[in-house]
C-alpha cells in the first residue's frame, strides 16, 4: 500500500485540516499519516482557539514518521508561523521527500490574512521551492504573484509567475471568486484547464484541504500530475454532491461517499 503524510492543523469538528486529510487519503486508497502543527477549537461556525506545537515537537513527529514508514507523498496545509515552516522545510530536505503538495493557506474566506509577513517570506523562500505542486486560491495566487486576478488570462499569468519563481507546478483554483469551479494547472510551461460545475451545496468546509490531499494521494499512487488533479476534482465533486448536512454553519463534505462495505452499514 502506498503512503501519504499530512502536515497540518487539527480541526476538532472533523471537516478540515488533519481530519479531512486522513479521511480523504483513506478514501483514495493510501495509508495516511499525520504530523500536527496546531490544535484548534472549532466547529462549522468558526474557530475559538488555536494552540500551536513547538518547532522542536514538530521535528520529532517528522523524524518518527520518516524513519519508520516513509511517505510516498506529503501534503502541507495551514502553517502560520515562521519557525514551524522552517522546521518542515528542513526535514523535507533532510529526508529528500517527494511528491510534495503545498496548500498555501494565507487568506480566510472572509478575506482576512492568516499569515504574518515574516511567515509569508519564509514560506516563499524555504517551503514553496521544495513543492511539486502548490494549490493557491485566487486571493493566495494574487499574494504570491503580486498581481490582481480578474480574468482567466490573469490566472494564467499569475500561475506562470508563481511557477517560475518557485520552480513547481501551480494549480490555481478559480472557484473562490472568479468562475464556476474552473481550475488552472500550470506545469512545465503548459496550461491545462479543469472545468467543473458549481454544486449548490453550502457545506464546503474543508474543500481546499480535501483537494490537496486527494492530489497527494494520487501522486503517491504513481499517477501523473494532470491525472492526479483530474481524479482529485472528481473525488471532491462526489463528496460535495453527496449533500451531507451537519452543523449550524458551513458544514463538512461526505468524504466517505464512495465507501460501501458491510462495516459502513447502519444498524
Amino acid at each position: 500500500m502506498r503512503t501519504a503524510l499530512t502536515i497540518a492543523g487539527s480541526d476538532s469538528s472533523g471537516g478540515a485540516g488533519i481530519q479531512a486529510d486522513i479521511k480523504t487519503m483513506t478514501a483514495n486508497g493510501v495509508y495516511a499519516m499525520s504530523a500536527i502543527t496546531a490544535l484548534t477549537a472549532q466547529n462549522t461556525t468558526g474557530v475559538s482557539a488555536i494552540m500551536e506545537v513547538t518547532p522542536e515537537f514538530l521535528k520529532e513527529q517528522l523524524d518518527m514518521i520518516f524513519n519508520d514508514i516513509r511517505p510516498d507523498a506529503v501534503k502541507i496545509g495551514m502553517v502560520s508561523s515562521a519557525g514551524l515552516i522552517q522546521a518542515i522545510a528542513g526535514k523535507l530536505r533532510e529526508y529528500k521527500a517527494v511528491n510534495i503538495v503545498v496548500d498555501p493557506v494565507m487568506v480566510a474566506t472572509s478575506g482576512a490574512r492568516l499569515m504574518n509577513p515574516e511567515a509569508l517570506n519564509v514560506l516563499k523562500s524555504e517551503l514553496l521551492p521544495l513543492a511539486t505542486v502548490i494549490t493557491p486560491n485566487i486571493p493566495e495566487a494574487e499574494i504570491l504573484s503580486g498581481r490582481d486576478i480578474r480574468t482567466p488570462e490573469d490566472m494564467i499569468e499569475a500561475a506562470g509567475i508563481c511557477s517560475g519563481q518557485f520552480g513547481c507546478a501551480v494549480l490555481c483554483k478559480g472557484g473562490h471568486q472568479l468562475n464556476d469551479a474552473n481550475d488552472l494547472l500550470y506545469a512545465d510551461g503548459a496550461c491545462t484547464w479543469f472545468y467543473g460545475r458549481r454544486i449548490a451545496n453550502p457545506n464546503t468546509h474543508g474543500t481546499g484541504c480535501t483537494l490537496s490531499s486527494a492530489i497527494a494521494s494520487n501522486l503517491a499512487k504513481g499517477y501523473p500530475m494532470n491525472l492526479s488533479v483530474e481524479r482529485a476534482k472528481q473525488y471532491i465533486s462526489g463528496a460535495l454532491a453527496s449533500m451531507l448536512d451537519l452543523g449550524k454553519g458551513s458544514g463538512p463534505m461526505n468524504h466517505a461517499f464512495d465507501i460501501n462495505s458491510e462495516f459502513t452499514r447502519e444498524a
